[in-house]
């Protein structure tokens, strides 16, 4: 029911935005009362927002989990499902530019971060990531901001098959690559030796949520 109340959502969106009244029209294609509705979303248009997101990501964890990507390069996979997960956004290019203004909103930007956190989360789940310790932690971090910048631009771009924003995702990426094995480097030194003996100990615990939490908590830490 969520979901056919999104799809329906997304005929009204250019015209009304994330709002009530988007809801609205969408619980009256659909059929659905506000007393169920109410259940379904129980903050509203945010939570519509939220859902359509969402269902993007779920659409791209499916695509991810049946693509056969063993012949790229570790940061070529990372840039294709980022490009990915654009192109699936694109039949609702204007759904997705009235969703960062929305988001953008002081009020709304917890949510925002959450939405693009999760992406990030989707697309490194999806690639396989085994990190558990603070890693985990940082590489959606990164990502996500290598995600929303992605798509700041490709709302505004209007090359052939959006070749343009796969150029900057491409960079992006690169710059990426370029910090992890900066970070490496330093890595290898003796004064980062002598910060993991001693403040760096704390990031030991750190770890990554359980895969059963009971709280929505974004991680947990854990003592030896």
């Amino acid at each position: 029911m969520r979901r056919d109340i999104v799809l329906a959502a997304r005929a009204h969106v250019a015209f009304d935005g994330w709002s009530e009244d988007t809801l609205k029209a969408a619980l009256a294609d659909t059929g659905v009362d506000e007393a169920q509705a109410k259940a379904l979303f129980p903050r509203g248009a945010i939570d519509l927002a939220e859902a359509f997101h969402l269902e993007g990501d779920a659409v791209l964890a499916k695509a991810l989990a049946a693509a056969d990507l063993s012949e790229m390069r570790y940061s070529a996979r990372v840039a294709h499902a980022v490009m990915l997960r654009l192109e699936i956004a694109a039949p609702d290019r204007e759904a997705v530019r009235r969703g960062v203004a929305y988001f953008a909103l002081p009020i709304h930007a917890a949510t925002g971060t959450r939405c693009v956190w999760n992406t990030a989360d989707t697309i490194w789940t999806g690639l396989g990531d085994t990190s558990r310790d603070a890693n985990w932690y940082s590489k959606r971090a990164i990502l996500g901001g290598v995600y929303s910048a992605s798509v700041l631009y490709w709302l505004g771009d209007d090359s052939p098959d959006f070749s343009a924003t796969r150029a900057f995702v491409d960079r992006r990426i690169a710059n990426v690559m370029a910090f992890e094995k900066t970070k490496a480097d330093i890595k290898k030194t003796k004064a980062y030796e002598l910060f993991r003996r001693g403040p760096g100990r704390l990031l030991d615990a750190v770890k990554a949520p359980g895969q059963s939490r009971a709280d929505d908590l974004p991680g947990r830490w854990h003592r030896n």
